[in-house]
């Protein structure tokens, strides 16, 4: 089968190539899919999507139109695709339902670490051979008070490392994980998990019950010195609330691998052009604040976990066979 995939990072490119080599044709572009870009899958079966890909309603129908039959998403979360729309257009939809947990939750205990001891502010200084520790002064993890916003897999190994800094754990969730539980986590309403975490970490999907999760009502529970970090999905805040709050001088430090106007700026160069985003460029002004390019997946294990997943769901959508990570048709 021939696949046409999209989005795909120059450090992804080999591990595709190695996946498919022997099964199936395959050709890489680093340009995104949306409406402009998906002319130039016609003629392909198959395309692989990346998580910042627009698959909207038009997007699809101009790959069913150009002899699209199914969508590979080399991601977990699939918020990004009209799945409703896939349907009516007869394609099918699948996705990579699990990977590494520990990529995602040791990246955000990498910013919740950095925000914390000031290493970005710290080793920019370093290089201009300024080595004052004015403004440096952090806080020891050990003791404190850590907010877990959802415990499936990513939260609980979150919650696996918290413990073992020796922290306080709260946690919140549809329904508690014994795995954390066990850990010592003490599951409570968000309002009061909010008012008491000196740390909080966000590790819920985005739906539309957790869109703007954390507004400025929650912001404003939090304690004035509270760590925040969403390593989840950006739509789980409100960034422009959280604009504010930081302009009110609350919170020491904030997290963020993931941004809710992300698409079509991260996994891009704008060091020339800049950005448009105000909100995003604000967030990155805040000294206390730390952005990565949703790259909390991108580790050698968790990529080559994503690419395994991607080609034996083309293997299974070839021969016939339906998956666990298929969306579309649903049962």
């Amino acid at each position: 089968m021939e696949i046409l995939a999209y989005g795909v990072q120059a450090d992804e490119q080999p591990l595709l190539e190695q996946a498919f080599a022997g099964r199936h044709a395959l050709r890489t572009l680093a340009v995104f899919l949306n409406r402009d870009t998906a002319p130039l899958a016609a003629g392909y079966p198959a395309v692989s999507s990346s998580v910042n890909d627009v698959l909207d309603a038009g997007t699809l129908a101009v790959l069913a139109a150009g002899g699209t039959k199914v969508v590979a998403q080399r991601s977990t979360g699939f918020n990004n695709i009209d799945l409703d729309a896939a349907a009516d257009l007869g394609l099918t939809v699948a996705r990579v339902s699990h990977y590494s947990p520990y990529a995602v939750a040791e990246h955000a205990w990498a910013l919740a670490l950095a925000v914390n001891r000031r290493l970005t502010r710290a080793a920019n200084r370093s290089r201009e051979f300024d080595f004052r520790l004015d403004g440096l002064l952090g806080r020891d993890i050990h003791g404190m008070t850590v907010g877990v916003i959802g415990t499936g897999k990513i939260g609980e190994c979150f919650a696996r490392i918290a413990a073992g800094f020796g922290t306080t754990l709260l946690g919140w969730d549809i329904a508690p994980n014994p795995a954390c539980v066990e850990l010592g986590m003490a599951y409570t309403e968000l309002p009061e998990l909010l008012s008491r975490a000196d740390l909080i970490s966000l590790h819920v999907p985005l739906l539309p019950a957790t869109h703007h999760l954390i507004d400025a009502a929650a912001l404003a529970r939090m304690k004035d010195d509270a760590i925040l970090i969403n390593s989840s999905r950006g739509g789980l805040l409100d960034s422009a609330a959280l604009v504010e709050t930081l302009r009110s001088g609350r919170l020491s430090g904030v997290g963020l691998d993931v941004y809710e106007e992300e698409t079509g700026v991260f996994f891009t160069d704008r060091s020339i052009q800049g950005i448009t985003d105000d909100t995003l460029a604000r967030l990155i002004t805040f000294p206390q604040v730390l952005v990565t390019s949703h790259q909390a997946y991108f580790t050698r294990t968790a990529v080559g976990q994503i690419i395994d997943a991607t080609a034996r769901n083309i293997d299974d959508f070839a021969a016939g066979r339906r998956n666990e990570n298929v969306l579309v048709p649903k049962d």
